[in-house]
């Protein structure tokens, strides 16, 4: 079943309607998360709404959005003044033009969404949008309020329905002057760089998103698992970065260290393991989730400790 929609209204292309449906296209639902406790009691730390001068605490519905002009200066808005600011998009996703993918600077980029018709009604004109724009391989540039805010949206056609992808404006985006004019040139050697591209092309592939695991996520589970064991924590040795002395040497090494990895059987098997810890990492905490008798318990820990003298 399909998450509950962020929005609701219609998408248009001059005089071609259609209801439609936003939804969030990404989730970080199933990640590790921690709550906040007090060390002393176990207690969850709960966070009042107080006032800043009095201290007392305020009810949500006493609760109004407000401007900083200066320092004890705000002005205040309220919900329906905002609910006032009547923008098209807050109902409608006009299509206003299309352009090429590749127009689009990466940065702009915030974060994807799922775009299908709401409701029974709108599937042809829905299919005639998203046919046109996959038809002329461009991405459609609309807008959108979420959120009480007005967002560029880019659309293109994914499957049966259409992505949409937030995009941020260019006030958003930062100068990299700021963060590269001081960045030395440095010139690149031709042998450096044929020393690079081999090891560039050793490594080349195509991307396969279910090859990677979330090895901190992985971390994370494990160590619960092992405190909920009541088995002791040891610290593992940070990775260290060298400093590169004669880069030049350096890219041989790692050049001979491909070549030696490329005799030697890739590990096919243990890769297909992780993954498959990946993906139900939930399933991970499942065997200590319930409370279990000491007996059973203490049963287990020596196996596993065997388990592991064996590994």
């Amino acid at each position: 079943m399909a998450p509950r929609a962020n929005w609701k209204g219609f998408l248009r292309l001059s005089l071609v309607t259609c209801p439609v449906a936003l939804y969030p296209a990404t989730s970080e639902s199933e990640k590790v998360s921690f709550n906040q406790l007090n060390r002393a009691t176990g207690h969850r730390i709960k966070y009042l709404k107080v006032d800043a001068d009095t201290g007392d605490e305020v009810p949500n519905e006493d609760i109004v959005k407000g401007y900083k002009v200066d320092t004890d200066t705000f002005i205040e808005v309220t919900k329906e003044e905002l609910e006032n600011v009547a923008l098209e998009s807050t109902r409608t996703i006009e299509i206003d033009e299309f352009v090429d993918k590749t127009d689009i600077d990466p940065r702009y980029l915030i974060r994807p969404y799922y775009l299908r018709p709401d409701g029974k009604v709108g599937h042809d004109a829905f299919a005639v949008i998203r046919e046109t724009i996959r038809d002329m391989d461009k991405v459609a540039i609309g807008r959108v309020v979420l959120t009480n805010r007005e967002h560029i949206i880019a659309l293109e056609p994914l499957d049966k329905g259409l992505m949409g992808t937030l995009l941020r404006y260019p006030y958003e985006v930062r100068d990299p002057a700021e963060y590269f004019d001081e960045i030395q040139d440095v010139k690149v050697t031709k042998d450096m760089l044929d020393l690079a591209r081999h090891i560039v092309n050793q490594k080349a592939g195509s991307f396969e998103p279910e090859k990677f695991e979330d090895q901190y996520e992985t971390a994370l589970v494990d160590l619960i698992n092992q405190k909920r064991a009541g088995k002791p924590i040891v610290a593992k040795d940070r990775p260290k970065g060298e400093n590169v002395v004669d880069l030049m040497e350096a890219l041989r090494r790692s050049v001979g260290g491909e070549k030696s990895a490329e005799a030697a059987p890739a590990p096919k098997k243990p890769a297909k393991k992780a993954k498959k810890a990946a993906a139900g990492q939930k399933e991970m905490l499942m065997p200590i989730a319930g409370k279990k008798p000491a007996k059973e318990a203490s049963a287990k820990k020596p196996a596993a400790g065997a388990r592991r003298k064996s590994a």
